[in-house]
């Protein structure tokens, strides 16, 4: 056959598929006949490919003008192979596509410079995969053509096509190439230079509100509260996008240099049984994708998976391929803390550049809440250990005296504390607390507490202990100064030195309360310490009650302090009582006082002779 004999045979090879197209539509619940013809038409098209390959190979030899001549054949057969008015594609031994024609872009939907080099085999349903490679090989082994239904699966869409193998011989290559076309037997194809289904107006806008409404839910589920006080952003982000956006999420967190697996969420109709385990047991460090992301600190996205050893391997061989894999994502978690990768199977419509952006600025927001919830949790056990140094864990017994007291801390670090402890002969207590908040008021009220409690070992009087205090707090040289109240239990006579603090209430048998003179100078103000001492006596029955700043100065909704007038009517009322009863009512009362605000530590210590 000749050349012009090969266009004009191919010129009404287009002509009957297109009255075939036409028959199906116009026809569309009779699609037997359709289909006998069309398959017809199919062996007419790998005759007329045989043809040319025969033409070309028994085209004279001339030596003046031979290479003009073959250049000239080349580029005709190529130009009927642009022509080919159904998809054909050509592959090497390994499968491998190396040249498509403009009919396969249209009905995949895909351009050629993403197709082109990618292994055909992963375009095939999972379920025919082996048989494809099977007539693959044969038509390579063999040269006896193959010819078999088989289904497509690319860009969200299955394509059930008659696919017809031929070995063929191409110019310029050393090993034999094989071309496959495919004639669609169950899929409408688009009219040529129409718009996607998926590409619509409609379906971008909907997809671009789909992106911006993940981007919302993540920063409400980022931004709660309970995000900070438990580690529950990673799996609650995890299953958002489970739920959302893919069929398999999984997260590998950094630690000791090194990606470690941490959450793995599978599709929800997927058991968890010895694939999730397998998954889960996978070591990170061997899948590309993972350590790839982590070393460049950007996202990748696989719009069709052609490597499936990306994610590593389990038992039952590659991962991708045991997960069904379609898709892949993976974005960096944060700045290099982790890698998110989400998989989607073959019957979703794969991953997009799109959504590569908008999961890499999830990733970003996972990364801060992930560092965020660290930080907090660091310094909140911080903070517990700073109270734990103000205020001692229980009680100890003193003899002659029940003790009971309330610690209620304020909305931030702060610096009050109190302590009960032994000395010579007695037993001794402290209160009191740092003019301002924050991690360094409480280390230095901690500071202060330590040295009332170990001087107070060899001292005799409180009022000597505060003093040398007073000494090695300016000698610091912190800035800060000190209110606290000091006092040696000796029997029923309680010994009292004060440096600016309120004064202790005692509370009688008959309800009456008498306020000590309390007074001086806080600690820390100057070399000199200007305290104001006091010896009481506290009788079986009388109940002695210190108590901070914080809960004199509680305020209610019109600004009015709680003050030592209602603290004094509180007691009255608790006449007679435990002190355990006497700290929970003034707690109580202040709570009712303020409406349940807390600004500044609540502090009441309570000893009842008994």
């Amino acid at each position: 056959m000749t050349m012009p004999d090969l266009e004009h045979a191919l010129d009404a090879l287009a002509g009957r598929v297109s009255s075939l197209r036409e028959a199906r539509t116009a026809y569309p619940t009779d699609l037997a006949p359709t289909l006998d013809a069309a398959l017809a038409e199919l062996d007419t098209a790998a005759e007329l490919l045989a043809e040319a390959r025969e033409a070309l190979s028994k085209a004279p030899k001339r030596a003046s003008g031979k290479k003009d001549g073959t250049q000239r054949e080349l580029k005709l057969l190529r130009q009927v192979f642009r022509a080919f008015p159904v998809p054909v594609i050509v592959l090497d031994g390994g499968g491998v596509v190396r040249r498509i024609n403009p009919e396969t872009s249209r009905v995949l939907g895909s351009p050629d410079g993403y197709l082109v080099g990618r292994s055909f085999p992963l375009l095939v349903d999972v379920s025919r995969r082996a048989a494809f490679r099977s007539h693959l090989n044969s038509v390579l082994q063999t040269g006896q053509p193959s010819a078999f239904e088989t289904r497509l699966a690319h860009q969200g869409r299955t394509h059930t096509v008659q696919l017809a193998l031929t070995r063929v011989t191409m110019p310029g290559e050393p090993q034999q190439m094989v071309a496959a076309v495919a004639l669609p037997t169950e899929v409408q194809l688009p009219e040529p230079g129409a718009r996607r289904p998926e590409q619509s107006d409609g379906a971008l806008l909907l997809a671009a509100s789909r992106r911006q409404d993940l981007l919302a839910k993540i920063g409400a589920l980022l931004l709660d509260e309970e995000a900070l006080l438990r580690p529950v952003a990673l799996p609650r982000t995890t299953r958002l996008l489970a739920a959302e956006w893919a069929d398999w999420v999984i997260a590998d967190m950094v630690r000791d240099g090194l990606p470690r697996r941490s959450v793995v969420v599978a599709p929800k109709n997927h058991p968890l049984g010895e694939l999730v385990r397998q998954v889960e047991s996978a070591d990170p460090a061997g899948s590309q994708v993972v350590v790839q992301v982590l070393e460049r600190g950007s996202g990748v996205v696989h719009e069709m998976v052609d490597d499936e050893s990306l994610l590593g391997y389990c038992a039952d061989g590659p991962l991708l391929t045991v997960m069904g894999a379609g898709s892949l994502l993976s974005v960096p978690i944060g700045h290099s803390d982790g890698v998110l990768t989400l998989v989607r199977t073959h019957d979703r419509p794969p991953f997009s550049l799109a959504d590569l952006g908008v999961l890499q600025d999830v990733g970003m927001q996972l990364g801060l809440a992930v560092r965020a919830q660290s930080s907090f949790q660091s310094r909140s056990r911080a903070a517990d250990a700073l109270s734990a140094s103000v205020a001692p864990r229980n009680l100890p017994d003193v003899p002659g005296y029940e003790a009971s007291a309330v610690y209620h801390p304020g909305s931030s670090v702060g610096a009050e504390f109190y302590d009960v402890f032994p000395v010579a002969g007695g037993w001794g207590f402290a209160l009191g607390g740092a003019a301002g908040k924050g991690e360094e008021a409480a280390s230095v009220s901690a500071m202060v507490r330590g040295g009332l409690r170990v001087l107070s070992t060899w001292e005799s009087h409180p009022d000597l202990v505060m003093r040398k205090v007073n000494q090695a707090l300016v000698a610091q040289g912190t800035g800060m100064f000190v209110m606290a109240v000091a006092g040696f239990v000796k029997g029923r006579t309680i010994l009292l030195s004060s440096a600016g603090h309120h004064p202790a209430a005692l509370l009688q048998p008959d309800g009456n309360v008498r306020f000590a003179a309390g007074g001086g100078v806080p600690l820390g103000i100057s070399p000199e310490a200007e305290t104001d001492v006091q010896e009481l006596t506290v009788s079986v029955g009388e109940t002695l009650v210190l108590y901070s700043e914080g809960l004199i100065s509680s305020r209610n909704d019109s600004g009015e302090p709680y003050g030592e007038e209602r603290l004094a009517d509180v007691l009255g009322r608790c006449a007679g009582q435990s002190p355990a009863t006497v700290v929970k009512a003034v707690e109580a009362d202040r709570h009712a006082f303020s409406g349940g605000q807390v600004w500044d530590e609540i502090v009441v210590l309570a000893l009842r002779g008994v």
